[in-house]
């Protein structure tokens, strides 16, 4: 119960919404490129960015095209900085808030 709580009060945080801002900017670019560029749906774009920056890359789903290869070249390296940041964040202010409960 205390993860989604500390979930909840990172997200009501305002110091952390440009971050929050920044990724959901980052899937949503990669999702968008991908659905046009490789005629993918919607939901298929936006696992495949998920899959790719958080460098799981399970392999069912691979850019066909040219652009799409180079789009992924740079959008990972781009990306996976991003997607590490707000993870990291997120594991920092989940493991702050269970040392505070803790000392208490």
């Amino acid at each position: 119960m205390i993860f989604f709580r500390t979930l909840w009060a990172f997200l009501r945080d305002p110091s952390y919404r440009d971050l929050i801002v920044t990724t959901m900017i980052v899937l949503a670019s990669g999702t968008f490129v991908y659905h046009y560029v490789e005629g993918w749906r919607w939901l298929d774009s936006l696992y495949f960015s998920f899959i790719t920056l958080t460098t799981i890359g399970y392999g069912d789903f691979s850019p066909a095209t040219d652009f799409g290869r180079i789009f992924t070249m740079i959008y990972v390296v781009f990306g996976i900085g991003i997607i590490l940041a707000f993870v990291n964040t997120v594991f920092q202010h989940y493991a702050d808030t269970l040392k505070k409960a803790k000392s208490k």
